[in-house]
This record gives structure tokens, C-alpha cells and sequence, in this order.
């Protein structure tokens, strides 16, 4: 998830070319420059990392904050929605948010649905991508207590213990409600040949503006001639 053919395009045959070996050897060397262990990263390089942030208001305190301004008004209404304030809880300083699944989405085939595991980290090989295959990561989330700011989605791949690539998305704020949210990543491709296939190693995060992590996994993946990981 989040490969972006760092793995590079080897080709197959009785032998793979000295060529293409330095290729992709060279473009996992330039991924390795610029990464660091990952502990060490910030994970805000974004602008809105670098506010200071004010103290969470719960919800019931934002209406009642400006509640005579007419455009703060309708700005707060929409974003809230319909939403019942007493079901939510307004007094909630502290949003939660849910990761409920993931899912891999590739045309012509059922998707991959993979369950957050109530107990930490997937166990094993989570899942097999076919190499050159188009893909999407679907998000499904629930929030609840009160407004997360500035969601956003990383993931950081590493193969033989070189970090080969790391996505960002900003998923957006969202007030609480009793429905699942649900997000799609654009579509990807998988790198192929003899140099993409094997095991990968990921870790992915889930953290709002105020650096709060909802969740965090790491799990492993391979990438195969096809769907099937018995192949």
C-alpha cells in the first residue's frame, strides 16, 4: 500500500539484466538518503504542524462560542450537520476516532477487506497485492465525542530493511456522527518483475492536527505474480 514502483520494472528471463539490477539498486539507494529511522520523522512537515494549536473546546462550547455571528453561524452548522448534540455527548473535550477497516479495491476481482485487530498489530502476512496491478485503499472510520481537525492517513514501506516509500494524505475535519466515514485513496499501481516481488514491511498511522495517533500498525505484505499468496 502506498508503492509508488519504488521497487523499480525488472524484466524476466533466464537471467535478469546487470542493467536493470543497478537500477533498481540505485533508486533504493535514493530512498534510503533521505530516510532515517521513522521514529525520528516528524510527522508534522505539514504547515499546520507548526500552529500552536489552543486548548479543545467540546462541542457544546463552540455553539455557544461567536453564537451572534451569522457567518460563524451557518460555517459551525454545516460542518455539524444534523448532528444531536445530547446523543454525542457535548461536554467531550477529546475526540475518538475509530479506524473500523481497510479495504484494497482492484477492478475485476472482490476486495480485500482487512479488520483493524482488537489486539495490536496483524499477525503474519496481512495481505498479497499482484505485482502491475491497479489498486485503491478505501478508509472506513467512526468519529465520535467530539470535532477531529486535520485527520490524516501515513504509511511507510521498507523491503530488506530499506524504506522504499511513505505516503501522506489529509483526510480532512469531521464532527461526530453515528454513521462510518468513509475515505478513498487514489489509485495505484504495483511495481513489478523479479526486483518488486517479496515480503514488505509497513507501518501505518492515523493522527490528527494536535499529533494525537488513533491508531498505529505494523503489519507485513508481499507482493506476487498474483492475487493468490499460495502462487
Amino acid at each position: 500500500m502506498g508503492l509508488h514502483d519504488a521497487a523499480g520494472n525488472g524484466n524476466e528471463g533466464s537471467a535478469a539484466k546487470a542493467g536493470d539490477e543497478k537500477v533498481v539498486v540505485a533508486k533504493l539507494r535514493d530512498c534510503a538518503l533521505d530516510a532515517t529511522d521513522d521514529e525520528h520523522e516528524d510527522e508534522g512537515e505539514d504547515l499546520a504542524d507548526k500552529i500552536q494549536l489552543g486548548p479543545r473546546t467540546s462541542i457544546k462550547a463552540q455553539l455557544e462560542k461567536d453564537k451572534d455571528d451569522e457567518s460563524l453561524r451557518k460555517w459551525k452548522e454545516q460542518l455539524l450537520g444534523s448532528l444531536d448534540i445530547g446523543a454525542v455527548g457535548g461536554e467531550h473535550l477529546e475526540p475518538d476516532v475509530k479506524i473500523l477497516n481497510l479495504a484494497i479495491k482492484s477492478d475485476n476481482r472482490p476486495d480485500i477487506v482487512l479488520e483493524i485487530p482488537e489486539t495490536g498489530n496483524p499477525k503474519g502476512l496481512w495481505f498479497t497485492l499482484k505485482e502491475g496491478s491497479r489498486y485503491s485503499l478505501n478508509f472506513s472510520f467512526k468519529v465520535r465525542n467530539n470535532i477531529v481537525s486535520g485527520l490524516r492517513y501515513t504509511n511507510t514501506v521498507w523491503k530488506t530493511g530499506i524504506k522504499v516509500d511513505r505516503t501522506k494524505e489529509m483526510l480532512g475535519t469531521f464532527s461526530p456522527q453515528a454513521d462510518a466515514y468513509t475515505h478513498e485513496m487514489p489509485e495505484e499501481v504495483t511495481p513489478s518483475g523479479i526486483f518488486a516481488r517479496g515480503t514488505y514491511s509497513a507501518r501505518t498511522k492515523f493522527v490528527d492536527d494536535d499529533k494525537k495517533c488513533y491508531l498505529e500498525i505494523n503489519y507485513t505484505f508481499d507482493i506476487r505474480k498474483d492475487w493468490n499468496p499460495t502462487q
